[in-house]
């Protein structure tokens, strides 16, 4: 069975509300396709006017981030509930920017995954090594680590619905692309770890995008892989050259 692609934008701290919803206006008609789940992973404040801009479209919106209890005192936290409340199926999960500027860690990446799983929202797990991992060969090992930690007491069934990003933590925002030969090495990595863990339906249900300086170029290699299906996408989801990478082929 052929895994649907899945191209997701995140904004990270970008758009104002009347930002988002001009940007949401302007990528509409560049993201029609039949061919991927299209998601805009927006801002908290951004989540409802995006929602009510992508009405009717083929968009979907996504959150960047969400706490692991229902309620109580987290000031500043945005539960899963709340999430739901406004329709948000996707949730991005432990990207390398909160574990670095946030103290994110595993553990609380895995607590996050398995509160998503709960609320129905599919996670998008982040996984990536810096660029001294990389160096140092232990690339792989690093992964593998990551990604038992989130998916401890998830099920095969939930593991299947799954949304895992690969990536590399040097090749951010910094015009730097991992060779399709890497991105695809590292993702088919990930999808024998869950083939370990689980079994290997579950394994091939499960998609793996790749993310770091994916651009309208770069798309249609990395995305013509095997074990590539689609990718998170930062900075050119901004741009309507977003539509290019959707419509890649």
């Amino acid at each position: 069975m052929a895994r649907r692609k899945i191209i997701a934008g995140n904004w990270k701290m970008n758009m104002t509300p009347s930002e988002a919803v001009e940007l949401v206006n302007t990528l509409k008609p560049l993201v029609v396709t039949d061919d991927a789940d299209v998601v805009f992973c927006v801002p908290a404040i951004d989540i409802i006017p995006a929602m009510e801009a992508a009405k009717g479209t083929n968009i979907q919106i996504g959150a960047e981030n969400m706490y692991y209890e229902e309620k109580g005192a987290y000031t500043g936290e945005i539960s899963p509930g709340m999430l739901t409340d406004a329709g948000v199926k996707y949730v991005i999960i432990g990207h390398s920017e909160r574990r670095e500027y946030f103290a994110e860690t595993d553990e609380t990446v895995n607590k996050k995954v398995l509160k998503a799983f709960e609320h129905e929202i599919t996670p998008i797990i982040c996984c990536g090594e810096s660029l001294t991992q990389r160096e140092q060969g232990i690339t792989i090992d690093w992964i593998r680590q990551q990604i038992k930690i989130a998916f401890l007491n998830v099920t095969a069934a939930q593991a299947a619905t799954a949304v895992v990003a690969y990536e590399p933590i040097w090749a951010i925002g910094t015009g730097k692309t991992a060779t399709t030969e890497q991105a695809q090495e590292v993702c088919k990595a990930i999808r024998d770890c869950i083939a370990e863990i689980y079994d290997e339906a579950t394994a091939e249900a499960i998609r793996i995008q790749y993310g770091g300086s994916v651009n309208a170029a770069t798309a249609p290699e990395l995305f013509g892989q095997p074990d590539i299906d689609g990718g998170l996408v930062g900075g050119a989801s901004l741009k309507p050259d977003f539509g290019k990478i959707v419509n890649y082929k």
